[in-house]
């Protein structure tokens, strides 16, 4: 669990949280950052450590396009370079930290760790329901800070049989684990897709669509290496053709809005380690219906944290109880449902592997 995957790109933050009022601190893959906006708006990521003495830069203010050290007040251009010490003339070559590759995109600020010669914007997954007036958006703002490996959250996600112990009462029922899984793989991808047909809705299901009687509804969870997952979930009426073809891995649902019909959400989930026991978690919550309703907004912002902090709950405790065992670690055993995070787990192992030979 010690190693990260350095090219690629992770959620640093929320667009709105990187300002160019005072500089922003997270840490990253063990790697403390500081962000902030230049005079253009652009969002700058330096490592977050004075070269003379080591204070914290985030500590420092933002003057320009420049960040001033707090303690001495050496000051870094945007690409990392000390461009003045004051009392003196001469700036020493050495005096550079370094600068990561951001982008801004689907309203988070994106960061390449590894080689910036290798940083590639295709890369990103397809989250344009972020952006489009089609689909409503509510964010998990601020992100959770999660004591746990960030494995363990790529896990949860890909096991979404976890929602009829976790998620009772909200967005689980008893009937999720007796349907079975599909998995499917790319080259970067892994794929679950599970069919839940003609059975009782969730509560919130019932709540939002004001189902009365069964329905049929979808799973569809799509983890790209090393962290960032797309939920695809939405249901119809039973019987309403759902689920066009008999293939269990055809995954094609008929449109749903709530049109008396059904309704579809994406949920969006950027994974982003901090350290090898500490996450951030952006969650990214799209809907089909009520687009232009605040009050809706609010109502499933409330529901939504409410529910992923049932994961964060799970996960914590999942994480403390397996560094209790660090002296005399316990051997897992796996269960069907295990397969898509156990396929995720030896591509991200396999494209460390490839990084470091190279």
């Amino acid at each position: 669990m010690g190693a990260f995957l350095k090219n690629s790109w992770y959620a640093a933050a929320w667009n709105h949280e990187v300002s160019a009022e005072r500089p922003m601190a997270r840490t990253i893959l063990n790697e403390p950052i500081v962000f902030f906006r230049d005079t253009k708006g652009q969002v700058v990521a330096l490592e977050d450590r004075c070269c003379h003495r080591h204070l914290p830069l985030s500590e420092g203010k933002i003057i320009g396009d420049n960040l001033e050290c707090g303690y001495h007040g050496l000051t870094f251009d945007t690409s990392g370079a000390c461009v003045r010490v004051p009392g003196q003339t001469r700036v020493p070559p050495e005096s550079r930290v370094r600068a990561w590759p951001v982008i801004e995109k689907y309203q988070y600020v994106w960061v390449w760790m590894g080689e910036p010669a290798e940083a590639d914007e295709s890369q990103l997954p397809d989250w344009h329901v972020m952006d489009d007036p089609q689909w409503a958006v509510v964010k998990g703002d601020p992100p959770f800070h999660i004591q746990c490996h960030y494995e363990l959250f790529n896990d949860n996600l890909l096991d979404l049989s976890h929602l009829a112990y976790v998620h009772v009462k909200n967005i689980g029922t008893s009937a999720v684990p007796d349907f079975p899984i599909v998995t499917k793989k790319t080259e970067d991808t892994v794929q679950m897709i599970r069919w839940i047909l003609d059975s009782p809705p969730a509560p919130l299901y019932a709540h939002f669509g004001g189902f009365k009687e069964n329905i049929d509804r979808w799973q569809y969870a799509e983890a790209r290496v090393p962290s960032l997952n797309t939920v695809r979930v939405g249901c119809l009426p039973a019987g309403c053709g759902a689920k066009a073809g008999d293939h269990p891995d055809d995954f094609s649902p008929k449109s749903a809005g709530r049109n008396g019909q059904g309704f579809e959400f994406y949920n969006l989930n950027a994974i982003t380690p901090e350290t090898e026991n500490s996450t951030w978690y952006f969650y990214a919550h799209s809907r089909n219906f009520a687009q232009e309703d605040p009050d809706m907004d609010e109502e499933f912002r409330r529901e939504l944290r409410g529910a992923f902090q049932e994961d964060v709950d799970i996960l914590s405790a999942q994480q403390m109880n397996m560094r209790r065992h660090d002296h005399n670690p316990k051997k897992w055993i796996d269960i069907n449902v295990d397969g898509p995070g156990l396929a995720l787990r030896r591509m991200v192992a396999d494209a460390i592997a490839a990084e470091t030979r190279n």
